[in-house]
């Protein structure tokens, strides 16, 4: 039997144009490796300036707090000691913690504090017109202070004959005399928070609108 040996396929002749296709198209995935090695460098590289940046806005938070806790140290020898690079997260970190602090004090011992806020806000905002504002509001803050003294003492007068009412009758009851502690008393509480909460709205409207203005002024100038 003869077997016939078959003839080899012929490799059929390429256009010049496949030539440039196919070198297009391995350039193509070598570009597409190339960028998307060079995106993984740049996450790479954002992610250090991210945490970075991260880890600069917590030293601003840790400075405000030391800060607050002593007034004496400075925010500005502080922050003089950073490289450039760090100084807007830095004394980002720093509003952050300052400007919640901008409240209606509760005692005279919160005044300190509050002095402190604008102290350290005056290092990070160059407005002499929001210096002034907030040297007022240490002055209004300070006859809140004064007011809501007053205003507590007549609030515990007036409703005195009725606490007397209850404490007699209480005394009966038990045979034994009675003293209640007003705030103990759910229709004192009410009384009393009627009447200071309506103290305490008239001086919030001071304090909301410096706030809100170093919170402008803030963000203009980043």
């Amino acid at each position: 039997m003869r077997v016939s040996a078959q003839a080899p396929a012929l490799e059929k002749k390429r256009s010049p144009d496949y030539y440039v296709l196919r070198k297009e198209s391995i350039m193509g995935r070598i570009k597409s490796a190339l960028e998307i090695a060079l995106e993984r460098t740049e996450s790479v590289q954002t992610d250090k300036a991210s945490v970075g940046q991260f880890e600069a806005r917590q030293e601003g938070k840790r400075l405000a707090n030391a800060f607050l806790a002593d007034a004496s140290n400075s925010l500005e020898d502080e922050l003089k000691k950073q490289p450039k690079e760090r100084q807007a997260s830095l004394k980002q970190g720093i509003f952050d913690v300052l400007i919640p602090q901008i409240t209606l004090p509760v005692t005279k011992e919160d005044m300190p504090r509050i002095e402190a806020v604008g102290k350290g806000l005056r290092v990070l905002i160059s407005d002499g017109r929001f210096a002034n504002m907030y040297k007022q509001l240490v002055q209004v803050l300070s006859r809140f202070i004064d007011e809501a003294s007053q205003y507590d003492q007549a609030i515990r007068q007036q409703y005195a004959p009725k606490l007397r009412q209850k404490e007699e009758e209480l005394s009966r009851r038990m045979g034994r005399e009675v003293r209640i502690d007003p705030f103990q008393d759910p229709e004192f509480i009410s009384f009393y928070n009627q009447n200071i909460n309506a103290l305490k709205a008239n001086y919030q409207a001071a304090v909301d609108q410096v706030r809100d203005e170093a919170v402008r002024i803030w963000n203009e100038g980043r």
